[in-house]
């Protein structure tokens, strides 16, 4: 699957991969949806699943340009670099927008997913009784995960390894968020804001040559923790793309409903309209270890007609849909 690419086609690639990373940050939407939608899905398992046994090999004999090659490296160096970069970058605006503008954002997602429900569908060919169950399978799923109860947050490095593989399920699988798995698992604020964020001050400490930063215990706990992070989502990227690889060579058409129905079931996280609850013991609210509020669930609820705040989300969220159909007006004109 080595594809030829023009500097335009590069930057295109590192675009994706920035929008595939702000997407895997935010609690909801999914890294793999994006991929989906944007065309490079089977490309990135496919790359995903050559880094194996031959890829070490080659690695260690120092054949460094037939790794490179073997692993299709300039798709995953254009892609991996665009997510990375969005962590430090796009995710940081991201953010602020979803703190002063929360409707409006959620509206936007909730638009490009219906959106990305029916550019997945249209192509999809029959729909036999064997793919109209995959689909009931994979929404009755989605619906299930929509309506967890968040765990605590849980330091320990064993469980943040585990997280590492579970979280990065969102890039890998359209329609799972891994950061909203992250949320139910107690540890999205731990792993995706104190750990990254206290890794870019580190980084940035360094680069101005104060190395004190490095005998700061909680700097250090941090960076212990988004190393195994890091460990655990690299084992999580490889392992399931081998998964995913096997199961779509062999069963393409029940992966891909699963797929649809997973995504369509999974809109219930995105719902614009949702109240946050938090724990309560005897009227008063529990904290976690850094005094923050814990997420106990959330409370959807019909929005009222009558408020602008209403309208202005619904044009968000038609905002949203347009987006995806002109990326597949653009998809068709370009083919």
């Amino acid at each position: 699957m080595q594809v030829a690419r023009n500097f335009l086609q590069k930057l295109s690639l590192f675009l994706k991969g920035l929008a595939m990373g702000a997407a895997n940050k935010v609690p909801g939407v999914s890294g793999g949806t994006v991929s989906f939608v944007f065309g490079f899905y089977e490309e990135l398992i496919y790359s995903f699943r050559k880094i194996n046994l031959k890829a070490f090999k080659l690695l260690i004999n120092g054949r460094f340009k037939s790794f490179y090659k073997y692993v299709n490296g300039q798709f995953l160096f254009l892609i991996m670099g665009g997510s990375i970069f969005s962590y430090f970058s796009i995710s940081l605006v991201l953010d602020y927008f979803l703190i002063n503008f929360e409707l409006y954002v959620w509206s936007w997602f909730f638009g490009m997913i219906i959106g990305s429900i029916y550019y997945i569908g249209k192509d999809f060919g029959e729909w036999n009784f064997k793919n109209f169950l995959s689909l009931i399978i994979g929404a009755s799923i989605g619906i299930g995960i929509s309506f967890l109860t968040p765990a605590t947050e849980n330091d320990n490095l064993w469980f943040v390894f585990v997280c590492g593989i579970i979280g990065v399920s969102g890039m890998t699988l359209p329609g799972l968020s891994g950061s909203f798995i992250l949320i139910l698992l107690g540890n999205y604020v731990l792993l995706l804001v104190d750990s990254v964020n206290a890794l870019s001050s580190v980084i940035t400490s360094l680069l101005r040559g104060d190395i004190k930063v490095l005998s700061d215990p909680i700097k250090i706990r941090y960076l212990k923790i988004i190393s195994v992070f890091t460990i655990g989502s690299v084992f999580g990227l490889v392992s399931i793309s081998h998964i995913l690889g096997y199961v779509l060579k062999r069963w393409h058409q029940i992966v891909n409903a699963i797929i649809i129905g997973f995504i369509t079931g999974s809109l219930g996280i995105v719902w614009p309209w949702k109240k946050t609850i938090y724990a309560l013991e005897d009227g008063v609210f529990l904290l976690d270890q850094k005094g923050n509020k814990i997420v106990e669930n959330y409370q959807r609820f019909i929005p009222d007609f009558s408020n602008p705040e209403t309208w202005i989300a619904l044009f968000w969220i038609g905002i949203g849909i347009a987006l995806i159909l002109v990326i597949d007006f653009y998809g068709r004109k370009k083919k």
